[in-house]
């Protein structure tokens, strides 16, 4: 009986199977797709929508796979609208497709032009519109604007609907106001006050004549420079636990300005303890680098002071061909007694050779024109002095805006390779000047310029000077290495022309040119000589000038050679702060032409720092003679003293004149002594204004006329007064007040003197 009902079962199961297969295929059958249509597009091809779709024709109707490819298609960002539907076994996939950008545009930009935007944002014409990276790119502009100081900038897109699907978009652009800095506080500082930590930051306050600089526009990338400057300032001071604890920029209400406020931890200040050095090179004497420190113990911690000797002691090592020296100074710091120990350890390395000089950036300017500059060469005993030096005579060239001079490990650990990046500039000069002197009253010029002619660092200049006492035409070329030596060479072609009624009642006139050329003796030792062949002219001499002056009325040619030497070994040849510098020139007139004379001329000029490198004091002089051979000194050749010469008198003002007429006469020898000193005036260095005082003494005499009419006095002249300079926003302006305490009746004062002149 069991066995009956289990074979029973069986045939039941074998029976049933086939049953039930059929009717899932029939039910898969019923739910599959047997059609995909796409409705809405103009533009994108059928194919291209259903190629991002999770499912095709026959496969079965899936919930989780439309959702998906519904996301997959929002995700193209091709499309404003996308719905799926199913319409029977048929799916139906319905778009609406974004439009495409016909033209972009800006509106209401004036500080920023649109080429700057453009290169900004992402959307261009022939893109497709979508409102993220429309947002996205209202955001980039907003960034540009913040950059630039203006935080209150808005920007609103707006979209003009065209046929075909198209768009214009307009960024409309509404820049506000820059957003300055109206208060900058330090919280925490006791030993300095806020006005000494203002002028060691970039960051600046927002004054009326800032208006030409940005540094008083909130930037957070210069509000962390700013941390750094005031941690290097304070541990220049001693204070080697200081911190900035925090730097937070407040934007007001109204958007209108910056609160900056620095919180700061001064700590303590420390003193130098001891002084240690350590060095790996063999037959180095620690001793010998001892008097290369500029730290010593007992002295006020600096930090920049452990830098100057690091320098100092891999500067010495360099001129022994150690290249990759490294110099650590190993700082122990004592808390308690407030001193900080520091020894300099001297890391052993391989004397190396310069393998090879590689020079990139250089767009125009030839390679030959740098490498002539390096006072290495490729196969010579690397030195760190030799190196530096070069750097400096690239840079002195004046053609580049960066000089990075860096070095790698060569094919060998005995060998270097030297890398110099440079990045030119515009080295052509079209320039207009305008001026105004109390000594040369209205002036005005026009240069036109070229000082790396095709790249191969020649100089050619061309100006025009047109003024109320002066007019001057000036042609000069200069070849800085004449075939191929360390030789300067060039010439001058000019035409001059000098009213001095006022002063002596006739114009001179100059036409002719010059050759020269110039060399190097040592670093800061150059020598030049030259030659000249000048007509010079007396001419328009007034009928009741002095008789001197009609007797030297006519034309005159003469032939000249002269000479000069310089010495430099200040730190700076625009504001010097420490250093002299000294000249001496003598000129021979008589290799041909009508003149036959002998000047000389020699200058000195020494500065002392006496605070800080804020005061300085200058002292020196001037003295020069001129005598002839077998015959008078000219007129046009006699020495003038007065106005930018000797302050306190007029141009001219000094030596031999006419009883009867007053006109200046010139002299053959003078000599003028200086002495000044140069302060800062409590104003923010950005504002450009430094003060002076000065006194000058000295004398001009000696005339060749042994006329009963001539006043010639050697006697001493002495002035003393006050000056301002001031870089202003629109050109350099000098202003004088001198008193002349040590004077003849017949010499002409000048109590006030004013120079202004800008260039566009």
């Amino acid at each position: 009986m069991r066995v009956l009902i289990f074979v029973c079962a069986l045939a039941l199961a074998a029976i049933g199977t086939p049953v039930s297969g059929q009717n899932q295929a029939i039910a898969q059958t019923a739910n599959s797709i047997s059609e995909i249509r796409v409705e809405g597009n103009r533009r994108i091809e059928a194919s291209t929508v259903q190629s991002y779709l999770l499912f095709s024709v026959g496969s079965p109707y899936n919930r989780s796979r439309v959702d998906k490819s519904l996301k997959a298609l929002f995700n193209t960002g091709l499309f404003a609208d996308v719905t799926i539907r199913r319409d029977g076994s048929a799916i139906v996939v319905n778009v609406v497709e974004n439009p495409i950008i016909n033209r972009l545009a800006f509106e209401g930009n004036r500080r920023i032009k649109d080429d700057v935007l453009n290169s900004e944002i992402q959307l261009r014409p022939r893109v497709v519109y979508t409102r993220a990276r429309v947002q996205n790119d209202v955001q980039r502009i907003i960034t540009v604007y913040r950059r630039s100081g203006r935080f209150a900038a808005v920007v609103e897109p707006k979209v003009i609907q065209l046929e075909q699907n198209r768009v214009d978009l307009v960024f409309e652009i509404n820049e506000g106001e820059q957003t300055g800095i109206k208060k900058i506080r330090f919280v925490g500082n006791k030993i300095f006050p806020d006005k000494r930590l203002l002028s060691q930051i970039s960051t600046d306050e927002t004054r009326w004549y800032n208006f030409l600089s940005s540094s008083d526009t909130y930037d957070p990338d210069r509000l962390t420079f700013d941390r750094e400057l005031l941690r290097k300032y304070y541990l220049s001071k001693g204070y080697a636990d200081f911190r900035v604890v925090s730097a937070i920029a407040e934007l007001t209400p109204d958007r209108d300005g910056f609160f900056i406020t620095f919180a700061l931890d001064e700590g303590q200040q420390y003193a130098f303890g001891k002084i240690d050095v350590e060095s790996e090179i063999k037959d180095l004497q620690p001793e010998a680098i001892r008097a290369l420190l500029t730290t010593f113990e007992g002295e006020t911690y600096d930090a920049d002071a452990i830098e100057e000797s690091i320098q100092a002691i891999t500067f010495e090592l360099g001129k022994l061909g150690y290249a990759f020296v490294n110099v650590r100074p190993k700082v122990d710091r004592d808390p308690e007694n407030l001193k900080i120990s520091v020894n300099y350890q001297i890391k052993k390395g391989p004397r190396v050779y310069v393998e090879r000089i590689n020079i990139t950036g250089n767009v125009r300017t030839l390679d030959h024109v740098i490498r002539r500059e390096f006072k290495l060469a490729e196969g010579d005993a690397f030195n760190t002095a030799l190196l530096r030096r070069s750097r400096a005579r690239i840079r002195g060239l004046n053609f580049f805006q960066k000089v990075e001079v860096t070095q790698d490990e060569g094919s060998s650990p005995d060998k270097t390779i030297i890398n110099v990046d440079v990045q030119e500039k515009s080295t052509g000069e079209l320039s207009v000047g305008a001026g105004f002197s109390t000594t040369d009253s209205v002036s005005g010029d026009l240069t036109i310029r070229e000082r790396n002619l095709l790249g191969r660092g020649q100089d050619l200049k061309f100006k025009i000077s047109l003024g109320a006492e002066n007019q001057n035409i000036d042609l000069g070329f200069t070849e800085p290495y004449f075939m191929g030596r360390d030789l300067r060479a060039g010439f001058d072609i000019f035409n001059v022309r000098k009213d001095l009624q006022d002063e002596s009642g006739y114009d001179l006139d100059r036409l002719g040119f010059r050759l020269r050329t110039g060399f190097r003796i040592k670093e800061n030792i150059t020598a030049s000589v030259n030659y000249s062949l000048i007509n010079e002219k007396i001419d328009n001499v007034q009928s009741d000038a002095s008789t001197v002056i009609q007797k030297s009325e006519g034309e005159f040619l003469t032939s000249s050679i002269g000479y000069n030497l310089n010495f430099n070994y200040l730190d700076d040849t625009i504001l010097p702060t420490e250093g002299n510098q000294y000249t001496f020139g003598q000129n021979y007139s008589g290799l041909g032409g009508d003149v036959y004379s002998i000047a000389t001329e020699a200058s000195y000029m020494h500065f002392f720092p006496l605070y800080e490198k804020d005061v300085v004091l200058s002292v020196g002089g001037d003295v020069g003679y001129i005598f002839g051979l077998g015959e008078d000194v000219i007129l046009a050749q006699r020495f003038n003293i007065g106005g930018r010469s000797f302050r306190g008198f007029a141009k001219s003002g000094i030596g031999p004149r006419d009883r009867v007429t007053g006109d200046s006469l010139g002299g053959n020898a003078y000599i003028v002594g200086k002495a000044e000193v140069r302060f800062p005036m409590g104003f923010p260095e950005e504002f450009g204004l430094l003060g002076r005082t000065f006194i000058h003494a000295g004398t001009l005499a000696q005339i060749d006329d042994n006329d009963p009419n001539i006043l010639d006095e050697a006697s001493l002249r002495a002035s003393a007064g006050f000056g301002v300079n001031w870089t202003s926003p629109f050109g350099p302006l000098q202003v004088n007040v001198s008193y002349p305490f040590l004077k003849e009746d017949f010499d002409d004062d000048e109590i006030f003197q004013l120079e202004f002149g800008t260039r566009f």
